[in-house]
């Protein structure tokens, strides 16, 4: 069960998917009084007799039960407007990314450092180590500094694939022929799993996305052993 909630269950590890995930929270409390509220009255109305003959209208719950539900609305959708305009945004990165999808595999482009360039493929079972993750990890990952504003600028070589990690709150599709961006900070070191969100053919469940976050130092020497 350990595993399970390690790999497919990822606490937020930028500050985007905590916004994200605060949002959730407060939607779904209202939700749940909702439920609760509209609950209550159906089974009372159910289960008791009052009747009133005469009762042709009622202005003030009327009044009541058009103005709450706009207010409610308003309570969902500004903290939703604020966090579109958050994930749109382009924030001065330090770094810029480029990720191409292929059937079945991604390539990154780092093109700030003299544009290095790899592929990445997901490890079969059979060359698996024992500390490998089976069907998420890959034999080159996207080292990124944490604490550092990233840009991730994506696209496909054939068909429409997604990069997505969902601990970092990224979904973003790569459109042959498009580029389409995105950024993100990711605010501890650590491995972070995604897959390709977008059904792209036979293998579209077999082109994983691992993101390991390193020290800024250690990206620097990373990029100097590259280099060499």
């Amino acid at each position: 069960m350990s595993t399970w909630k390690t790999l497919m269950l990822q606490d937020s590890a930028s500050p985007l998917m905590e916004q994200l995930m605060f949002f959730h929270d407060h939607t779904l409390l209202i939700l749940i009084i909702i439920t609760i509220l509209v609950g209550e009255l159906l089974i009372s109305m159910i289960f008791n007799s009052f009747t009133h003959r005469f009762l042709l209208e009622g202005q003030l719950i009327e009044t009541i039960w058009t103005i709450l539900p706009a207010f409610i609305l308003i309570l969902i959708a500004l903290p939703s407007l604020r966090l579109l305009y958050i994930m749109d945004e382009i924030y001065s990165p330090l770094l810029t990314v480029k990720s191409v999808g292929h059937q079945w595999y991604w390539s990154y482009e780092y093109s700030d450092y003299k544009n290095i360039e790899f592929d990445s493929y997901m490890i079969p079972p059979m060359e698996m180590k024992s500390f490998n993750f089976r069907l998420l990890d890959v034999n080159n990952r996207l080292i990124i500094p944490f604490n550092t504003q990233i840009r991730i600028i994506t696209t496909s070589s054939d068909v429409i694939h997604s990069w997505t990690v969902p601990s970092l709150g990224i979904k973003i599709d790569s459109t042959p022929g498009r580029l389409n961006q995105t950024t993100f900070n990711i605010n501890r070191t650590g491995l972070y799993f995604g897959q390709c969100s977008e059904i792209c053919g036979a293998n579209h469940s077999f082109m994983p996305i691992v993101i390991e976050s390193i020290s800024p130092p250690s990206f620097i020497n990373w990029i100097n052993s590259m280099n060499t």
